[in-house]
């Protein structure tokens, strides 16, 4: 499993909502609870595209952490 830059994920946003994401590390997963989408992260890459996105189930997924940032 790839690390991904954490510079990286403080700058990425939803691209649907434009808010800001949960990196879910054990999923590889970086999650938007606006829009309900979780995109996956392969081979250390976030891949935001809203088609690859996995819908999320009505309950949050555990060990989440938000991405931090200084905006």
């Amino acid at each position: 499993m790839s690390e991904v830059d954490p510079r990286l994920l403080e700058m990425l946003v939803c691209p649907l909502t434009k808010t800001r994401l949960v990196y879910n590390k054990e999923a590889q997963e970086l999650v938007s609870d606006v829009a309900g989408l979780a995109y996956p992260i392969r081979q250390g890459i976030p891949i935001m595209l809203v088609d690859e996105a996995r819908r999320l189930e009505a309950d949050p997924a555990p060990n989440r952490q938000p991405v931090a940032s200084d905006h």
